[in-house]
């Protein structure tokens, strides 16, 4: 052979060796990669996976083997499989698996970009495209869970490969669902001549209720066509990893005369739940919010995705009592519940006692406060705190809104003289609902939660059980912002940080300043000034009693009844007051019943406490509806209160006017 043959031979073999070499990359990656071993070994074992990856295009989703450790089923290789090339960015809504009957795989993305095949996450930059021996193109995503499919009984009777969600109800018997049934609610389907919801092609969200949830006997009854088309989001699939938190989505059952909503939520225990929202009402479907458990989760049929649940959504057909027993076993207010039961249960029958009741119910990450484990051992301080989360009456968010259009609405609860004030910051689905009680700020997490006597709103903590001092409660109560403004300038605030203290603090809410400046226009634009600080801290000063314990409304009325008058130690002098109870609507102007309030007695001046007995950590606060403020403490006529630059120029003037007369 020549040379210039020899050289031809050896370049065909380096072509045949880089050939093979392309054609053994993807194998080669698996097999290198030590995170990924655990799908290798899978593929090995697949004579149709590895004539996938030496013959064709495809993409594959590859667990890491830590999803593999965390996975308790059977494993599918084919179904990780699809025979076309996709990048991140070309993947489409679904693609079709390679397993039997070509069940789909479901893109999603979440807010954060992040992008989902059915419940798995890809990780972001680790993604291969490569090109085998046969020159197809491959792509290989690597993904946190281990995908599933539908899984069927082994004793299984009939061949189901890929069934659409009407299907999978039709033989729900066959598959495997953790031993749930969902005979009542298909019975329901049927007879309601709901199939075609279910055979719907495209991508669709499907919510079912699973036998258990049917013990009540009227309650089948009440499942009709409208309450199934409530439990579909169509065109729409969302997989409970990729799904947003409490974000609204429009339900089959969204019409002029009945709107419903569905969304998904995540408590910290990691359960996942779901919850109807009936924004418009009619005869049959009361408005309100229903919370139902996801019991099994992420199924995926042919039309798109089923997760079974403990109950149905929209229908709103216990009381209080029972949404309290039947979340309290293990659900979302285990804990709420099992505070009741320890302190004898006599809450639970007052609560069963009111034919109108709304209660704040604390979730059960509030109970991890670390204050709250010292008061679990005290029954009368804890009977009063959970009397604090019940209020006698049906209130609801569109309630709380009228209360709040003037002003922070405030509520009574069944506690004597205790309230609760709500403020509602931003409209519609952005709007944030806040709960003060017993000096403890508390968001509500979950609203409207309707029963047949009341709701019950998932608040984030428990009420009654001060976590803040004296100071962050100022700075984070929207009725006393003026107060802490005044306080902050003057640097009157910054000894109510000191835990080592107990303070007494009479803090005039923001409307009482308000009062002031049409009593005393000058001096309360005064007041609000730097330059006049001074005179702001010096009354600020007169609010706090410093000692070394706290004074409740309780304690000053019977200090009063005893000697008069009371003086309470201040930091410059004292303060000198008598305090009463009196009857009327001390708290609310258009209320239509009487309860008894505090009234404090100052310089022959009546004030209204507006909301006695804020604990804090560091001590209490008493909310009034005016300063403790006479016309003498602020003169601002005839330039009586002078700034300090004006000071220093009077000054200036006068060593002038004196150096002027010695050098005469």
């Amino acid at each position: 052979m020549t040379s210039s043959g020899l050289r031809a031979a050896a370049a065909l073999l380096l072509l045949c060796a880089a050939t093979f070499a392309a054609a053994a990359e993807l194998s080669d990656k698996l097999r290198d990669d030590s995170e990924l071993s655990q799908f290798y070994s899978q593929v090995e074992q697949n004579p149709i996976a590895n004539a996938t990856l030496t013959l064709r295009s495809c993409t594959i989703f590859v667990p890491t083997n830590e999803a593999f450790q965390r996975y308790k089923g059977s494993i599918h290789v084919l179904y990780h499989i699809t025979t076309a090339a996709f990048s991140k960015e070309q993947l489409p809504k679904s693609v079709s698996s390679d397993m039997d009957g070509n069940p789909p795989l479901y893109i999603t993305k979440n807010r954060n970009g992040d992008i989902y095949v059915n419940n798995a996450r890809i990780i972001p930059s680790l993604s291969v495209e490569m090109t085998n021996r046969e020159g197809k193109r491959q792509v290989m995503h690597i993904i946190d869970e281990v995908l599933q499919p539908l899984s069927v009984q082994k004793n299984a009777k009939d061949n189901i490969n890929n069934p659409d969600a009407m299907q999978f109800l039709q033989m729900a018997e066959q598959l495997e669902l953790n031993d749930f049934h969902l005979r009542t609610y298909r019975s329901q389907v049927t007879l309601a001549k709901k199939e075609s919801v279910y055979q719907s092609p495209g991508a669709h969200t499907f919510l079912i209720p699973i036998d258990e949830s049917f013990k009540l006997s009227a309650r089948s009854g009440l499942v009709d066509a409208k309450v199934i088309d409530g439990h579909v989001i169509p065109n729409t699939v969302i997989f409970t990893a990729a799904s947003q938190h409490d974000d609204p989505k429009t339900s089959a059952a969204f019409e002029d005369l009945l709107k419903v909503t569905v969304s998904f939520f995540k408590q910290k225990d990691g359960k996942m739940y779901v919850k109807s929202n009936t924004i418009v009402g009619d005869a049959k479907h009361r408005e309100g919010v229903v919370l139902a458990e996801i019991v099994k989760a992420n199924i995926p049929v042919q039309n798109g995705v089923v997760h079974l649940i403990h109950r149905p959504l929209m229908i709103i057909d216990t009381t209080v009592t029972d949404f309290l027993k039947e979340n309290g076993e293990n659900g979302a207010l285990r804990k709420f519940y099992e505070v009741i039961m320890d302190n004898g249960g006599e809450v639970l029958d007052d609560i069963t006692n009111l034919s109108e009741v709304t209660i704040l119910a604390p979730s059960n990450d509030a109970w991890n406060a670390s204050l709250i484990e010292n008061l679990l051992r005290n029954r009368k301080k804890m009977r009063e705190i959970l009397n604090m989360h019940i209020i006698r009456d049906r209130l609801n968010v569109d309630k709380i809104r009228q209360k709040n259009a003037n002003m922070i609405a405030q509520v009574p609860t069944v506690n004597n003289n205790t309230f609760l004030y709500f403020n509602v910051k931003g409209e519609g689905t952005d709007a944030v609902i806040t709960v003060e009680g017993g000096g403890v700020n508390a968001t509500i997490i979950q609203a409207d939660v309707a029963q047949t006597n009341g709701y019950v709103h998932i608040i984030d903590r428990v009420l009654g059980v001060p976590h803040t001092t004296v100071l962050g409660k100022l700075e984070s109560d929207p009725m006393m912002s003026d107060t802490y403004k005044m306080g902050q300038f003057s640097h009157f605030n910054d000894q109510l940080n000191n835990t080592q203290r107990r303070f007494t603090y009479f803090v005039p809410r923001d409307k009482g300043w308000q009062k002031t400046e049409l009593d005393y226009p000058s001096a309360h634009k005064k007041l609000f000034m730097p330059d006049f600080s001074y005179h702001s801290k010096s009354i600020l000063e007169r609010h706090l009693a410093i000692a070394d314990h706290v004074f409740t409304m309780k304690d000053l009325v019977q200090y009063s009844e005893q000697a008069g008058n009371v003086v309470l130690p201040t930091f410059r002098d004292s303060l000198q007051l008598r305090v009463e109870e009196e009857a009327g609507h001390l708290h609310d102007e258009n209320a239509s019943h009487e309860w008894t309030g505090y009234v404090i007695i100052w310089n022959y001046k009546k004030i209204n406490v507006y909301r006695p007995d804020v604990e804090c950590t560091n001590g209490i606060i008493h909310v009034i509806d005016y300063p403790l403020l006479e016309e003498k403490d602020v003169v601002v006529s005839g330039g009586s209160y002078l700034t300090e630059s004006s000071i220093c120029i009077i000054l200036a003037n006068l060593i002038m006017i004196t150096v002027a007369k010695i050098l005469n």
